[in-house]
């Protein structure tokens, strides 16, 4: 059964029973997969948390990792190609990386900014009544953070310009979705179902940050203070999901109030140097290679990685384990499951000298 307080003690720096399993985000075919029972039709939001719920439960998570969607116009790029295992075909959207919606001081007063309170929290209260005995939610926004929506906004070339050429634009649109971020997590932190606020914003590249870190230290992380700080009062685990190689930012997001970093993107950082110097102030979360073990190596190879990284990352605790990102579609079911039954097999503390 799954049990809350585990995750929430590596999250918190400490060692609990076992090395608890964490994933941002698993793509619905490979849910399928596993529970053999296809996805309802999302609009039956009760179907929809009762499947996830199964899922989550089955596979050995102890939280629900189940978002909260916000509407509002965006500029997309959709791209149809055929991404699953078994051929089907999808849709991928991609943030507008030329020119967005708000470029300038009049686009930005006519756009519909949304509101924290149109946030549908309808999950919440289905969650606290479907969750079994023992799980609660790591939840925070569907869709990116703060930064992600405020170059998604302007388009990310446009965005790069404006840094130099309208910076008082750029200052007003990361104000606006910090302070609808923020209010947001206050609200979603008030539930008594929500365990865990769990924030994706990404911040870098592998080879280094997006943008200068005077960018994200001047606009971004004074709100990330504040939603530290929320966490703080109310006695949540803050966890932070960028992709990319943060070296320069990490004691920045110390000082925000993050409890635990994921992925721990194995191309642009090793985790465990990022253990060896953070380690005992942060939780790391991740790290299973998506770019070669999960997708295109063998079940052997993947228990041989998930052993290595609870050999020199699990000991002492603080330490969740799954995919260097999220489990996609084109992971096969085979591979997900060998991480799973790994972690199954090697991951009780203390951690035995065979791992």
């Amino acid at each position: 059964m799954p049990d809350f307080n585990r995750f929430r003690t590596a999250l918190l720096g400490g060692q609990p029973d076992r090395v608890p399993l964490a994933e941002l985000k698993i793509e619905p075919e490979v849910k399928e997969q596993f529970l053999g029972v296809p996805a309802p039709d999302p609009a039956d939001r009760e179907a929809t948390v009762r499947w996830e719920i199964n899922f989550a439960v089955q596979a050995g998570y102890d939280y629900l990792r189940l978002p909260m969607p916000i509407t509002y116009p965006e500029a997309k790029t959709s791209l149809q190609a055929t991404y699953a295992a078994d051929g089907r075909v999808r849709r991928r959207d991609w943030a507008e990386s030329h020119k967005g919606l708000v470029t300038n001081e009049a686009e930005f007063e006519a756009f519909p900014w949304p509101a924290p309170a149109q946030v549908d929290c309808t999950d919440l209260d289905l969650a606290a009544r479907l969750l079994p005995p023992g799980m609660r939610l790591a939840t925070a926004l569907k869709g990116g953070g703060i930064y992600e929506r405020t170059w998604m906004m302007m388009g990310f070339e446009t965005f790069c310009e404006a840094l130099a050429d309208q910076p008082a634009l750029v200052g007003r649109i990361f104000a606006r979705w910090g302070e609808f971020y923020w209010r947001t997590v206050e609200r979603l932190a008030a539930h008594p179902v929500v365990g865990a606020i769990w924030m994706g914003d990404d911040l870098a590249y592998a080879t280094g940050l997006m943008v200068s870190p005077r960018v994200y230290r001047e606009h971004l992380f004074p709100w990330f203070r504040l939603i530290g700080e929320t966490c703080r009062r109310r006695n949540l685990p803050f966890i932070y999901h960028s992709c990319g190689r943060l070296w320069e930012v990490i004691p920045d997001l110390l000082e925000c109030g993050i409890s635990a970093l994921h992925p721990i993107e194995p191309k642009a950082m090793d985790i465990r140097e990022v253990k060896a110097e953070y380690g005992k102030r942060l939780c790391l979360m991740g790290n299973i290679d998506l770019g070669y073990t999960l997708t295109r190596g063998t079940p052997a190879e993947v228990e041989a990685e998930v052993r290595q990284r609870i050999r020199d990352i699990a000991p002492g605790g603080g330490y969740c384990l799954g995919s260097s990102n999220s489990v996609t579609e084109y992971v096969p079911i085979a591979n997900y499951r060998a991480m799973l039954e790994a972690v199954g097999r090697w991951g009780a503390y203390p951690i035995s000298a065979e791992v």
